[in-house]
């Protein structure tokens, strides 16, 4: 679904799921909008293909050091869509409480220092937002969304689409009416 959405354009994108002693992710210069099996491959923590013949995508360490982080997380999803990534490449985070249902899904989405795509320094940028968050904007990339299931990790990034397409619009509109510390509380308070 993800290329439905045009989440996922061309060959832009990973996504891995936990698997036994390491995980199934998307194999490189694949298209997410036209996966087959044989664009999935089994690869352990170590970042080694367990498959012949059958290359990782690049980003596996970003994912591998999501997984450590985080072990109740077992889906991932790293993609470019348009105004998502039109904020990370602006440099602009979404942590601004804006509407109740980021404050309630996200508690805000983060902004990570850009480096290069595949580099060990991008890994370590972002993978320490996710101590506390879900969802972080790769600087001048794209997003990556983690979460327990496949079904949350996607409806949060559909989520996140649209809230920064929301907050794009409120700038046309003359900007934002921010919640206010008080409201955004109330909102965090819903979770428990």
């Amino acid at each position: 679904m993800c290329d439905e959405k045009n989440f996922s354009p061309g060959y832009s994108g990973n996504i891995s799921a936990r698997y036994g002693e390491g995980m199934l992710i998307t194999t490189s210069g694949s298209s997410n909008g036209f996966l087959s099996k044989n664009e999935i491959v089994y690869t352990g923590f170590d970042g080694l293909s367990r498959e012949k013949r059958k290359k990782p995508s690049s980003e596996k360490f970003l994912h591998i050091e999501i997984y450590k982080k985080r072990p109740e997380i077992n889906f991932i999803i790293h993609v470019h869509a348009p105004y998502l990534s039109s904020f990370a490449s602006a440099g602009r985070d979404l942590m601004a409480p804006v509407m109740a249902e980021n404050i309630f899904y996200f508690g805000g989405i983060p902004l990570s220092d850009y480096a290069l795509p595949s580099s060990r320094e991008l890994v370590e940028n972002t993978v320490r937002y996710f101590d506390k968050y879900d969802a972080v904007l790769m600087a001048n990339h794209g997003v990556v969304v983690a979460s327990k299931t496949i079904e949350d990790a996607y409806l949060k990034l559909e989520l996140a689409e649209s809230y920064a397409q929301i907050v794009l619009n409120t700038e046309i509109l003359g900007g934002a009416k921010m919640l206010s510390e008080e409201q955004a509380q109330e909102v965090l308070s819903l979770r428990n």
